[in-house]
């Protein structure tokens, strides 16, 4: 009878070891995404990192910082304290990242930091990787292509939130090298904080200052939408007012195709945050041990021999083309096995 019992334990301890074992092996990873704002291109972001983690089977905590700095840390502060298995953010402001290195260091949580040109990596707290864009890049296309195209006419410029690492980055190449050019000349430069509204403000208020210029910079395709707009409205799209932006967006696209804005690069968030969630996948599955990476996505002028090539021209929303620019551009991080 002891004998049986003894094996009677030792079989019920073996399954409960056994099943605990399969639980712990089957346990749903839990990421956390701190997201700075609620427009078009942040949400695109955020999808791109949702459909990855859908394929993963990872559940992904999503908290809106709505550009306030505080909300943003205590934010950073609930998925450190959650347990996340690891973390993404997309900080509107340098100092936003850097808390979150150190944050995550101390709490053990992989991090991945998206749209901070790296700056991040100057920290004494690792985080997985950095993903962005070449901004400086794209600064150089723009001012290139206004030089080539539009010489001798001054350029206006609405900016997206001035605190913005990417806006900074932009500016800081853009600006210098019209002057370095010298076929151009900045007449004005204001803040277009993201916002399609305050974006028309800006422009109605450069043209009824008197400001001289005949083409006008918008940071990105959602604001130009809007100014578009107005300046139709007015009788002074194009005749003098030529549109540049950035993003390629799917509105973007649109108003390039009927010659409303002139030039445009394309750069998908959606595309930006599937590959921030595959840098952070693979390292949390051990595929990548490296820290501390800086992965730039490329980005592609948008021409009429590109436009409806989505390999060059990227979609913003969900599309399986992202897959094979990831197997093109970055092999390393096949984290969900899809090739």
């Amino acid at each position: 009878m002891r004998m049986f019992r003894t094996i009677l334990v030792s079989a019920v301890l073996t399954a409960l070891l056994l099943s605990g074992l399969t639980l712990f092996a089957g346990k749903k990873l839990v990421y956390g995404y701190v997201t700075p704002g609620p427009d078009t291109w942040y949400r695109r972001d955020v999808e791109g990192f949702q459909y990855a983690a859908e394929m993963a089977g990872v559940e992904v905590v999503v908290l809106n910082s709505d550009y306030d700095t505080e909300k943003e840390i205590s934010n950073i502060n609930t998925l450190v304290n959650m347990g996340v298995d690891g973390m993404c953010i997309f900080s509107f402001n340098p100092n936003g990242a850097f808390i979150a290195a150190r944050e995550c260091a101390k709490a053990g949580i992989p991090l991945v930091v998206t749209d901070n040109v790296g700056q991040v990596l100057a920290s004494d707290d690792d985080v997985v990787a950095c993903i962005d864009f070449d901004w400086k890049g794209m600064a150089e296309n723009v001012a290139h292509y206004i030089a080539e195209n539009y010489p001798g006419e001054n350029i206006a410029s609405i900016m997206g939130l001035f605190e913005h690492v990417p806006v900074q980055m932009f500016r800081e190449r853009f600006e210098p090298l019209v002057e370095e050019l010298g076929v151009n000349k900045i007449v004005a430069v204001r803040d277009g904080k993201y916002t399609p509204t305050v974006a028309v403000d800006q422009a109605q208020d450069l043209i009824e200052s008197g400001y001289d210029f005949s083409v006008l910079f918008i940071f990105n395709e959602e604001m130009a939408a809007a100014v578009v707009r107005m300046l139709k409205t007015r009788g002074l799209l194009n005749n003098p007012i030529k549109v540049i932006s950035t993003n390629g967006a799917p509105y973007g696209i649109e108003l390039i195709k009927e010659g409303s804005i002139k030039y445009s690069i394309s750069t998908s968030p959606g595309w930006e945050g599937f590959v921030s969630f595959l840098a952070l996948h693979a390292y949390t599955q051990g595929l990548i041990t490296e820290t501390d990476q800086q992965i730039l996505l490329p980005n592609t002028p948008i021409t009429p021999e590109t436009i409806n090539d989505k390999t060059k021209v990227v979609p913003w929303d969900i599309d399986p083309v992202w897959i094979e620019l990831t197997k093109t551009y970055f092999p390393e991080y096949n984290a969900l096995g899809l090739y």
